[in-house]
């Protein structure tokens, strides 16, 4: 693949300073093609995006009071991140486990956040045990086979555990308690309700048919963009001998947009940050506390974020611009 455009070729591979290479698997980007201090250039700056959004979590639930567990579940976002940005520099297998683990145990924490709320003390402490206890066998399994599939295997399931029970939560517990507490005060005051009450009343069954609508946008948006990076990666696996021939006719800078794990960095990063901030208002709402916290979302393609709400009631519709202090 030619492109007329301004660029320059690939150079022969510099002699890596981190040779030799230990980890067990190496991607389909090119080694030491641009810097010998890097392995791989674009899969290493690509996760920038991971720290970048992690501390913007941190500080919003600083800022804002959400609950410690998301905290650390960002903690353990930027940890993913960083542990991704030294493997794929150095392409070292301690590296690579600080990259591949770290993202176990952050999908453990929200395993434990979803599955322990609103329960009691015991059943969380046990919970805790069975997955600390999990987490302990795919660390020492892993070590042992070290067999990347088998690692991508127990993410994917974990993942999908979570994303699905986050789903039950949100249709089987938020939306009948959102349902039931409308109609329990229009019982308690539908021969007293004065025209103000009605109007509030009206307001607030409107605002909650909001929030669950807006949230499966959320929703639709991550996922898609999460999926999305998945399948650039799986392209790049599978075309790998092709694309890297296309990437030199090509040249670099242009070469780089064809680096499909690249790409799953940037859209992974960004889909389980909309989930976390997904995580956190559905959390608030849980509480019956969406009157005091608000969705920020100007823009379907901006970054959401959940801040305290001052004079507003709960929510704010995409495509309505809010500043923020």
């Amino acid at each position: 693949m030619e492109l007329h455009l301004p660029s320059w070729s690939y150079d022969p591979p510099y002699t890596g300073y981190w040779n030799p290479v230990t980890s067990t698997i190496n991607w389909c980007e090119e080694d030491y093609y641009t810097t010998p201090y890097a392995a791989e250039i674009v899969n290493t700056l690509t996760n920038l995006m991971f720290v970048f959004l992690a501390f913007k979590g941190i500080r919003n639930c600083v800022k804002h009071g959400h609950d410690s567990v998301f905290f650390i579940a960002f903690v353990g976002y930027l940890l993913v991140g960083t542990g991704s940005f030294l493997f794929h520099a150095t392409l070292k297998y301690p590296m690579q486990l600080v990259d591949e683990l770290s993202m176990i145990y952050t999908t453990c924490l929200m395993c434990y956040a979803t599955f322990s709320y609103s329960k009691s003390r015991q059943y969380a402490f046990t919970l805790a045990l069975g997955l600390i206890s999990l987490a302990i066998f795919i660390t020492l399994y892993y070590h042992y086979l070290q067999d990347p599939v088998f690692h991508q295997t127990a993410y994917a399931i974990l993942t999908v555990t979570v994303v699905a029970r986050s789903l039950y939560v949100m249709e089987f517990t938020l939306r009948p308690s959102l349902r039931n507490s409308e109609e329990t005060f229009k019982i308690q005051h539908r021969k007293s309700m004065t025209a103000d009450q009605k109007e509030i009343s009206r307001l607030d069954d409107r605002r909650n048919a909001q929030i669950l609508s807006t949230m499966w946008l959320i929703i639709t948006v991550g996922l898609t963009t999460f999926l999305s990076g998945f399948g650039l990666w799986q392209l790049d696996n599978i075309f790998c001998s092709r694309l890297r021939s296309w990437r030199r006719g090509m040249g670099l800078p242009w070469g780089i947009l064809l680096e499909g794990h690249g790409w799953w960095h940037l859209l992974t990063g960004i889909g389980a940050y909309y989930y976390l901030t997904w995580g956190i208002w559905l959390r608030h709402c849980l509480n019956g506390r969406q009157k005091e916290y608000l969705l920020v979302w100007p823009r379907i393609l901006s970054l959401p974020e959940i801040v305290r709400s001052e004079q507003t009631n709960g929510i704010i519709e995409p495509g309505i611009a809010k500043k923020i202090s």
